[in-house]
């Protein structure tokens, strides 16, 4: 059976949101939503916005005149995201293909992507739609994930599902952590009218407070539960072999944890 790595539906979007959001996403959202909200943008579209995490933070950054549009390839993600604002706050949410946008040419001051170039099959057509639904001089902001090395949450969970089936390892943690090479995504952005390119290697310290939670996130908030099940495998048993793990490396406590990503910031030629 194959399990695909861009598939967010069942219970995914809540252990997403309520065990790995806290950890790995909500600390880059903040850092996200500052980067955007500088340019005082009228119109901003997030692709891949998932269950809202960096939605709420650019809400809460973004003057009140502006517009955001939250899309994601899966609805239920973005059910959840919806749960998250009142009527009167400017989002709109819109389940949509980042490689096919049904939205109009030059619409958007900005496009906002955390997270989510990794999980796209055909990366060029995704840049090539923020750059045509993006205003001239309009910014594409995004960051990937660095190295799953320099990543131990991933490391560790990718270690675990690796030990228990060493025959047929799932292969959904070398998805998210495919894109740390820097030319490639550079390569990318100029082949789709991007110019004025800035990178920065962002390293955040967050804080594991509840280990289990956070080790359940990192089996049943992504598609690597599913790829366990297929197997025949026990789920819930190989998230409690990355708890241990996760307790043994990080100690007592409300555990830190470095996390390591790359942030870019193009301009539309």
């Amino acid at each position: 059976m194959t399990v695909s790595a861009a598939r967010f539906t069942g219970d995914i979007p809540r252990h997403y949101d309520e065990g790995l959001g806290p950890v790995m996403f909500a600390p880059y959202a903040a850092d996200m939503a500052a980067r955007v909200a500088s340019l005082k943008p009228n119109s901003v579209l997030e692709t891949a916005a998932g269950t809202g995490i960096v939605t709420r933070a650019l809400r809460s950054a973004l003057p009140s005149s502006s517009h955001l549009t939250a899309s994601d390839l899966n609805a239920p993600m973005l059910d959840i995201a919806a749960k998250k604002f009142e009527p009167g706050d400017r989002v709109s949410f819109e389940p949509a293909d980042a490689q096919a946008l049904p939205f109009g040419d030059a619409q958007f001051d900005a496009v906002v992507c955390q997270f989510g170039v990794m999980f796209y099959p055909d990366k060029a057509k995704s840049f090539a739609e923020a750059r045509r639904v993006l205003k001239k001089g309009g910014r594409y902001f995004f960051n990937v994930w660095d190295s799953r090395e320099a990543n131990a949450f991933a490391r560790i969970a990718a270690e675990a599902a690796a030990a228990a089936f060493p025959a047929d390892p799932p292969k959904f943690y070398d998805t998210p952590f495919s894109c740390s090479r820097l030319d490639p995504l550079r390569d990318l952005a100029a082949g789709a009218g991007f110019d004025g390119l800035e990178i920065s290697l962002v390293g955040i310290e967050s804080r594991v407070i509840d280990p289990a939670a956070f080790a359940r996130g990192l089996v049943f908030g992504n598609p690597l539960g599913e790829e366990i099940r297929a197997r025949g495998g026990d789920a819930k048993e190989i998230a409690r072999g990355i708890e241990a793990r996760l307790r043994a490396e990080l100690g007592a406590g409300a555990r830190p944890i470095r996390l390591n990503a790359i942030v870019f910031s193009a301009r539309a030629a």
